[in-house]
Formats: C-alpha cells, sequence, structure tokens
C-alpha cells in the first residue's frame, strides 16, 4: 500500500460565513480588529463571542456603542441527528438583537438559520453557513461588505418595503392582482 492510501479520510470542516457591514465603517473602522483575510479555525467546545471587550470576545468590534459582549455563536449537533448548527444568543442587555424577522431580547437564543442576516444598532450581518462533517472544530470566514446587505440581498424572509404616496393609502389596495399603477399626464384625466 502506498501512503496515499493509508492516509486518513479527510473530513470537511463546517464554515460559518460572516459578511459585516455598517454605514460607518470606512470613518470608525469597528471593523478592524476582525480577521478577513483568512479561515480561522474555532474548537467545537468554544463559544464565539462577539463584542468590544477584548478579553472576553474572540471577534471585536470596536465600537463605543457594542456592548462588552454582544452576542455569541456556539456550534452543535442536533439530538438524534449528525447535522451540526450554530445557536444565536444575544447578551446585550441593552440592545436588542434581529435574526431575520425575529427579535432577540437579553439571554435570548435561537438556532440560526442556514442563510440569515443577524442586526442590531446599524450594524447588518449576513451569515451563510456551509456544512461540514468535523466535530472537532468549525471554521469562520469573516468578510466586508461595501454596500447596506439588507438592500444588496433579497432574503424571502425579509419584506419588501413599498414607497406610500403623501395620501398615506397606497394604490395597490385598489388594484386588481398582477396589475400596476400606470404613470399618466395631468392633462389626460
Amino acid at each position: 500500500m502506498t501512503s496515499f492510501e493509508e492516509a486518513e479520510t479527510e473530513e470537511t470542516v463546517t464554515c460559518l460565513h460572516l459578511t459585516f457591514y455598517h454605514p460607518c465603517q470606512d470613518e470608525k473602522m469597528m471593523f478592524r480588529c476582525l480577521n478577513f483575510c483568512k479561515r480561522e479555525q474555532v474548537r467545537a467546545d468554544e463559544m464565539a463571542k462577539f463584542g468590544r471587550d477584548s478579553s472576553v470576545c474572540r471577534y471585536n468590534l470596536m465600537d463605543t456603542r457594542v456592548s462588552r459582549i454582544q452576542f455569541s455563536l456556539q456550534f452543535f449537533r442536533k439530538l438524534h441527528t449528525s447535522e451540526y448548527c450554530f445557536e444565536i444568543k444575544n447578551l446585550s442587555k441593552k440592545t436588542k438583537l434581529t435574526v431575520n424577522q425575529t427579535e432577540l431580547g437579553y439571554l435570548n437564543k435561537i438556532d440560526l438559520p442556514w442563510k440569515c442576516i443577524i442586526c442590531f444598532g446599524d450594524y447588518q450581518i449576513l451569515a451563510e453557513i456551509q456544512e461540514g462533517e468535523s466535530v472537532d472544530y468549525f471554521e469562520t470566514h469573516l468578510h466586508l461588505a461595501e454596500a447596506p446587505i439588507l438592500q444588496e440581498r433579497c432574503l424571502p424572509c425579509l419584506p419588501s418595503l413599498q414607497p406610500v404616496p403623501e395620501n398615506g393609502i397606497s394604490p395597490s389596495f385598489f388594484l386588481p392582482q398582477g396589475k400596476s399603477p400606470t404613470e399618466i399626464d395631468e392633462n389626460e384625466l
């Protein structure tokens, strides 16, 4: 047998892709302590914490409006399955955290959907889970968005905002389904 045949079987690693956006990121540089260059390994039994306290948080946001510990992500395996997931927990007493349209108060937690938008304050984070098999660790891969994520992405769970005319009555209430308003000249009335 060759060394190739005797080598351990490579297992894939679950990777959590996180794309960060803040409207003032160019001026305030609140993401300057995040490593956007490469994937980072996190042990499966560690909690990945995000916040401004560098002694506690693995991922630091350099902003005084961010809580010392804003939120955490915990890697886990669902009971009676081989499926690996993440749980997100709001650790801020002052700021609510929104995952898609679910609002989390202090110490509330939910399973992280495989693709979602996490919001708190002016921060927007697109989270996407790339499945893997490893039980010992997972990886994070951080990205920086140049445009707002809520406007850039079109997720089915996020409502689209329709402009409302000055009179406050939306013309779509009076149109048959599938019909859209048509612009006409004032003189044609």
